[in-house]
């Protein structure tokens, strides 16, 4: 569905020249919910923009449902939704930004737009220019669910919220992913978004480090909370927690677990290698 493609990147020129990508490849199958993770300064936000088709690589290309991004024809804006870290909407009602907004989305439902607002407890006769940054975030997400395009990048889209919003949001996820949308939810607030995703992107250094199905992942590594030492010394990767130790044991693929996306990401991190041996030698 997008591809990334050899794709080299840089901030800046000369001796200023910072690095961003170099040779790096992706690829994002439909229908599924993703969570993009890596450390600060990795790139996670540059590469939506690349992916979205704001920004535009040194070497290689991003290519949605066959087209390159940078062409910014109709037909891939229209399916294409971008939710970044931080944004302004104008001193307009919501209705009025609706009017003039949703033509660009042939599938854009004010139905659907009116439920997602009532997620967050919010009504559809608000003026934007009024709400604060918390709920600027709630409004615009629920604008990019309903727009209904087929691919849906959101940068850090938890950052600002309260824990009731945060709530909120993990269930704005839940009723707006369909069979044919892609989520891609770039974060590092990774307990925000550990129960809506199917599917884990672990970024560093120009590499893709894990490419998996939660699925996958869940039946390789059991996730577990424990002060049994003797399990620890069993554990792939172990971090400290207010019960003794966070661990991610191997699974047999018969123990039932839930992902722990902050074990994973430092597991990964420290022995990609390691992991991804996890899951050829089966």
């Amino acid at each position: 569905m997008l591809n990334v493609e050899n794709l080299s990147f840089s901030y800046g020129r000369g001796k200023r020249k910072k690095e961003v990508f170099r040779h790096f490849s992706l690829t994002l199958e439909q229908g599924h919910t993703y969570g993009l993770l890596g450390k600060n300064g990795v790139g996670k936000s540059t590469l939506l923009y690349l992916m979205s088709g704001l920004l535009t690589p040194r070497e290689g290309r991003v290519t949605y449902q066959g087209l390159d991004v940078r062409g910014r024809l109709p037909e891939t804006l229209s399916s294409l939704f971008l939710v970044p870290e931080e944004f302004e909407l104008p001193p307009l009602s919501l209705n009025e930004y609706v009017k003039l907004n949703s033509g660009f989305y042939p599938r854009f439902s004010y139905e659907d737009l009116t439920g997602y607002l009532r997620l967050f407890e919010l009504e559809p006769d608000l003026q934007l220019g009024s709400l604060s940054m918390g709920q600027k975030k709630k409004v615009y997400m629920s604008l990019a669910f309903a727009a209904n395009t087929s691919l849906l990048l959101m940068d850090e889209p938890t950052n600002g919220l309260d824990i009731p919003g945060k709530s909120q949001f993990r269930r704005l996820v839940a009723s707006g992913v369909t069979e044919g949308r892609t989520v891609l939810i770039s974060t590092h607030q990774v307990r925000d978004i550990d129960r809506v995703l199917d599917h884990v992107l672990i970024v560093d250094n120009s590499r893709v480090l894990l490419n998996r199905s939660v699925e996958e992942i869940c039946a390789r590594f059991a996730f577990r909370e424990s002060d049994d030492r003797r399990l620890a010394a069993q554990a792939f990767y172990a971090l400290p927690s207010p019960q003794g130790n966070s661990l991610m044991l191997p699974n047999d693929g018969c123990q039932e677990t839930e992902i722990n996306l902050e074990l994973l990401f430092g597991a990964t991190l420290a022995m990609p290698e390691e992991v991804e041996k996890k899951f050829i030698n089966r």
